[in-house]
């Protein structure tokens, strides 16, 4: 649970997530963005430093909610909402790709259909948005890699809405790995889907042609999030934390971003997150202009700007999705191919993965599922390759292999 509260009333045992507010002409603010609040000693820090209000997060600290802030009466609740108060049965990602397969191609049909009305001048579509979001945290809950394989299909034609689609899946699980509640975890995941709505009021010719957009037309794409902004503020079930996520996501830790150019500590947790994950996906996806890159290049762009993007989280993100993520082709030591099925926490280059393919020969062989984290296991990843390099189509292999 996420709340705003002036520095007067943080008390010891509170997550401080992030400072959003302090007094006009104090210097940058030398202190951790997030942490506990062990002692007293760190409010007066805080108030010497010219804090005036800090975003508390409830669900990470010691400290109860104070008793002003709790809700006085059950407040309504959309059907997403409802649905997220349980929390999924975990299953195997055989039974959870069925559905999710099946789901995600409805999303992006979904999308499209609200894509085009936007851009014909029709209103936001809030409850088709809600609703995507929270089959796609339910699904994340049941099985996070079964959704998060279908982000390696790539297409693009449809990229705009599968990057929604996509951000929105990274988003939950990440959140999910990172022990948000599944609340949380929906409204982040809203928040990922609705960041590059505003792209739709944009002149689409920018983002179907098959070169660089020129300065100029980057000056126009920069109009996305004012436009995204315009769009969804005053909805309903639009919360703070969403319209923070669409506003900063190109905002980066040095004040390089935009549209405000704002510093570290202006930015917020969910805004930080919103930002490795649009990054993380834009560079993997194919686009009208450049193939997608491997993911694993991304993750060391991520990882080499420290100045633009939060160091620890994406340390975490890394954890979280593996060094080559599930749905990933990797060539293993003995000339065979492999996807990745599973990744490895504790050891991120020794994921779970099926072995399919001879590469030496080009033809397939026998599906074998190996954990590479096996001690008297002596296979190893030498590097990930692109399906078509060996006409390998990853649309037809998972279906082939995940599917009962």
């Amino acid at each position: 649970m996420l709340i705003t509260l002036p520095v007067s009333e943080l008390t010891p045992g509170m997550y401080v997530d992030s400072v959003t507010k302090q007094h006009e002409g104090i210097n940058s603010i030398k202190i951790k963005t997030s942490g506990l609040v062990r002692d007293r000693s760190i409010i007066k820090r805080l108030v010497s430093e010219g804090v005036l209000e800090l975003l508390i997060d409830f669900a990470k600290g010691d400290a109860p909610v104070p008793a002003k802030y709790k809700p006085q009466s059950k407040p309504k609740t959309s059907n997403s909402q409802q649905k997220a108060e349980k929390t999924p049965i975990a299953i195997s990602i055989e039974q959870e790709f069925a559905k999710a397969s099946v789901n995600y191609d409805q999303h992006g049909r979904k999308l499209q259909s609200l894509y085009g009305d936007l851009t014909s001048g029709l209103s936001v579509n809030i409850k088709v948005l809600d609703e995507i979001a929270s089959e796609i945290v339910r699904s994340v809950f049941r099985n996070a890699n079964a959704m998060t394989i279908l982000t390696r299909i790539k297409d693009k034609h449809s990229y705009n809405w599968r990057h929604m689609i996509n951000c929105a899946i990274f988003t939950a699980v990440f959140a999910k790995y990172l022990g948000y509640k599944m609340a949380v975890v929906q409204e982040l995941a809203m928040g990922a889907l609705l960041h590059d709505l505003g792209q739709a009021k944009l002149p689409q010719g920018i983002f179907s042609k098959p070169t660089k957009v020129t300065n100029n037309e980057l000056l126009a794409i920069k109009k996305h999030v004012a436009q995204g902004l315009g769009l969804v503020k005053g909805e309903k079930g639009i919360t703070p934390l969403m319209l923070d996520m669409i506003v900063n996501h190109h905002e980066r830790l040095d004040g390089s971003g935009y549209p405000r150019g704002l510093q570290a500590e202006k930015l917020s947790r969910p805004a930080r997150i919103m930002a490795i994950v649009d990054v993380y996906d834009a560079m993997t996806a194919d686009r009208m202009h450049q193939d997608g890159d491997e993911p694993i290049n991304a993750l060391r762009y991520l990882l080499a700007n420290k100045q633009l993007f939060d160091g620890e989280l994406v340390q975490r993100f890394i954890k979280c999705l593996g060094v080559h993520p599930v749905g990933t082709i990797v060539k293993l030591t003995n000339e065979r191919l492999a996807l990745v099925l599973e990744g490895n926490v504790l050891n991120p280059i020794k994921p779970k993965i099926k072995l399919f393919y001879n590469a030496k020969h080009n033809h397939h062989v026998t599906p074998k599922d190996i954990d590479l984290s096996e001690h008297t296991q002596e296979l190893k990843i030498l590097s990930s390759v692109k399906p078509l390099d060996y006409q390998i189509n990853l649309s037809r292999l998972l279906k082939e292999h995940l599917l009962n």
